[in-house]
């Protein structure tokens, strides 16, 4: 019997579950971001949202747009803004890249996942995703009601 590969320990903080319906992912990039020590705290609580949010290129960086990390308690007034944009983290290289595929082909910059790695480091898992039209979700619910009725018939036959 092979073993399946173990994929590390990581803690989901945020999750943008919407994101896979409205829009076709292309490609998935793990990235940074860049966080004050305030905003750290406040996402280890659990109570961030990213489901209308989007990442924007700006002067050959990119920005998180209107992600929600609630105010830290405890930071009084050395407290961050909830709503501010924050850099996202990433090789120049991959950025300009990102940069275009955003500016020629139409594609949108996605958050998908907000979480802590193995080291404890806040990451972003960031989606190049291309918006789907309405006949587009209708069809991807087709063929995932399918393939669940499939595995239904299958497993009462065999």
């Amino acid at each position: 019997m092979a073993r399946k590969k173990e994929e590390p320990e990581r803690r989901v903080v945020a999750d943008n579950r919407k994101a896979r319906h409205a829009y076709a992912i292309e490609s998935t990039l793990e990235t940074g971001l860049a966080l004050m020590g305030s905003e750290v705290k406040a996402l280890r609580s659990g109570r961030a949202t990213i489901a209308e949010s989007y990442a924007q290129a700006k002067d050959g960086e990119i920005f998180l747009i209107n992600s929600y990390i609630p105010e830290y308690a405890m930071a009084n007034r050395f407290n961050h803004e909830p709503r501010r944009p924050r850099k996202v983290l990433v090789h120049k290289k991959e950025g300009r890249r990102l940069a275009a595929a955003v500016q020629r082909e139409g594609m949108t910059l996605i958050p998908l996942r907000v979480y802590f790695n193995v080291k404890g480091v806040a990451k972003l898992e960031l989606g190049v995703a291309r918006g789907k039209k309405l006949h587009d979700k209708r069809e991807t619910e087709k063929a995932r009601d399918w393939a669940r009725a499939k595995a239904r018939l299958l497993r009462a036959k065999g």
